[in-house]
């Protein structure tokens, strides 16, 4: 029997490598990113085209490489990072596996020029599939330029499992803004299709946030300092009232290298406790600077897990550290056993005996004597007593009425005539209310279900999925229609979001107008609503919109009606009926009326099931 094993050529290894590196194209943005910042570069600018399916370049001032550097650079574990693999545990660097450029390399058409401050002229190399196409001299400014364009043209199926645009988009910007978060001093531009996207000065790490998520951020902000022997704790977490229903603004940086830690989120989450909305999560930007020697960083390709040594120690530590800034800045309620000097008695009163106060009383006064001036000597007061009218002969009120009444004509008590005002009519919340009160056919269990009746047997209603999909057709027939009902607000709402954020709500404007909503300005941070749906109150609005922007980011489908059934979808998700909402019997039975009228009554636009049904034999059966 012949050998079955055999080695694999470099080019499919380098592929391999590749789908644990590169993902998608964000995956090529971090990398490239991170190589820049060890190349000690000060200005690093980022452009994409067609969110990276074309073309990813990254521009740099750092150090760049010499001709043998910039063609080894594209071999597998080749690195400057590391020599010995003690090196691991102290690693100071972004990258140090050496796989990147040669994963990069492998799914794509790279071009590669650099030079260095010393050369006078720079190495350019241009590599297809692995395969080095030429390498020569060029003219280049000191630095690295690499670009990667048309990812994974060699692997098609790899490429069509790309999402669309606007979901790469929005994952390269996330990646964008990991990196630059953890380095303020350093200068990043980004452009999409040759438009700028952002323009991040050199500036500190406050400053670097409110810049990325709107000028409105700066006033949601807590600091956030601590220093200890294991770790030394500073950033910002946001203000329990600006906690949003989205995990979105929530990022951990160990060493200047963004992670992923559920340990570490809980500790954070713990700290809030009792100060947060139900469902709601805090915002929070932490910067930990621990000793290399206590952390792993290599158990995972993307460097995004970290393994810490007492991670018990740096929760207990992570937690108390939040509680007390929070306390600190008056967000929370604190006991400070320090004297507020504020609370001292003032100086000219020390000393002086407290008088105890004293009540005057006129002894004299009578209610029921003449109307009379009464002067208290002892003070300047001045009482005013009225008199009153004496009521000895009220009997001389009665006189003569008898006589009157029998001269007088006598009274007919004919009431046929008499017409009486016509209650007004108001219009009625839920349509067809014209069942007499107290008869019920609807029974609402737990605050939760809809009981009713039917001809076999009962129908149990979920009434937060059945008012979901009446929600939902009802959104899709005003979008498909034009045909929403609009409320004035008094005052315009004026909501803030990040500059990514108002630029996906501007991608579905329309459609939320024709929802009900009118937008006044769209302004760099900040949202303008003048009117909103008839269906919703104000203060659902800003729940609503995170829950959209979330969705639109998660699973943004292509222009058309994909995009408008994932709005209504959205919007009805968030202004549904919830679970524990008492409901009258008028509202349960217009709730069961309006589902069973639906085109598809039986499943929510999520695809979960509205309601079940429980006939009377499957009834008899339990008994």
């Amino acid at each position: 029997m012949s050998d079955i094993i055999q080695l694999l050529p470099d080019h499919v290894a380098n592929q391999i490598a590749a789908g644990e590196v590169v993902q998608r194209p964000a995956s090529v943005v971090k990398e490239l990113l991170e190589n820049a910042i060890d190349a000690q570069a000060t200005y690093i600018k980022l452009i994409v085209k067609e969110s990276g399916k074309t073309l990813i370049q990254v521009i740099d001032n750092g150090q760049g490489m010499s001709a043998t550097d910039a063609r080894l650079s594209f071999e597998r574990h080749a690195t400057s990072k590391i020599k010995v693999a003690e090196d691991l545990f102290k690693l100071q660097t972004k990258g140090f596996r050496g796989e990147a450029l040669a994963s990069i390399a492998a799914i794509a058409h790279v071009e590669l020029k650099t030079k260095q401050e010393e050369d006078e002229v720079g190495t350019e190399i241009r590599i297809e599939g692995s395969e080095v196409v030429s390498q020569e001299v060029c003219v280049t400014p000191k630095g690295t330029s690499i670009s990667a364009k048309n990812l994974f043209y060699n692997i098609p199926a790899r490429r069509n499992f790309l999402k669309s645009n606007t979901v790469e988009l929005r994952h390269i910007i996330d990646e964008f803004h990991r990196v630059v978060m953890a380095h303020p001093s350093i200068r990043f531009d980004m452009y999409h299709n040759s438009s700028e996207v952002f323009n991040l000065a050199i500036t500190n790490h406050r400053q670097r946030i409110v810049n990325i998520f709107g000028g409105k951020t700066n006033e949601k902000l807590v600091p956030v300092k601590e220093e200890t022997d294991l770790v030394t704790i500073h950033g910002f977490v946001g203000k329990p009232e600006y906690a949003k229903r989205t995990r979105g603004e929530q990022f951990f940086f160990v060493n200047g290298r963004f992670i992923k830690s559920a340990y570490l989120n809980h500790a954070v989450s713990s700290a809030f406790e009792g100060l947060l909305k139900d469902k709601a999560h805090p915002s929070y930007f932490i910067y930990l600077t621990v000793d290399p020697n206590s952390i792993d960083i290599n158990i995972h390709p993307t460097k995004t897990e970290i393994k810490f040594e007492d991670e018990h120690s740096l929760y207990a530590m992570l937690r108390s550290t939040i509680k007390h800034s929070l306390g600190q800045f008056n967000v929370a309620p604190v006991l400070d056993f320090n004297r507020d000097s504020s609370m001292d008695t003032p100086y000219e009163y020390k000393g002086k005996i407290a008088q105890t106060p004293t009540i005057e009383v006129d002894r004299s006064f009578n209610p029921f004597k003449e109307e009379k001036i009464i002067q208290d000597n002892s003070s300047s007061n001045t009482y005013y007593v009225p008199k009153k009218e004496p009521t000895a002969n009220w009997e001389n009120l009665y006189v003569g009425l008898e006589s009157e009444m029998t001269t007088s004509a006598p009274i007919e008590n004919d009431f046929s005539s008499v017409e009486f005002e016509s209650e007004e009519i108001v219009g009625s919340l839920f349509e067809g209310d014209e069942k007499k009160v107290g008869h019920h056919t609807t029974y609402q269990l737990r605050k939760k279900y809809i009981v009713t009746t039917i001809k076999s047997g009962m129908v149990i209603v979920n009434q937060y999925r059945a008012h979901q999909r009446i929600l939902y057709e009802e959104l899709l027939r005003n979008i498909t229609m034009a045909s929403a009902v609009s409320q004035q607000l008094l005052f315009p709402l004026t909501v803030s979001f990040s500059k990514s954020e108002i630029q996906l709500l501007d991608t579905v404007k329309e459609q939320l107008e024709n929802t009900g909503f009118v937008f006044g300005e769209l302004s760099e941070g900040e949202v303008n609503i003048t009117a909103i749906p008839s269906v919703t109150s104000e203060k659902e609005v800003l729940v609503l919109l995170e829950q959209l922007i979330n969705d639109l980011e998660n699973e943004v489908p292509d222009s058309g009606f994909s995009q408008t059934d994932l709005l209504a979808r959205s919007i009805a998700k968030s202004i549904a009926v919830r679970t524990g909402v008492e409901l009258a019997s008028e509202q349960q039975q217009y709730m069961v009326n309006s589902l069973f009228a639906c085109t598809d009554p039986t499943i929510t636009p999520d695809n979960k099931p509205t309601f079940i049904t429980l006939t009377v034999d499957e009834i008899d059966k339990k008994f």
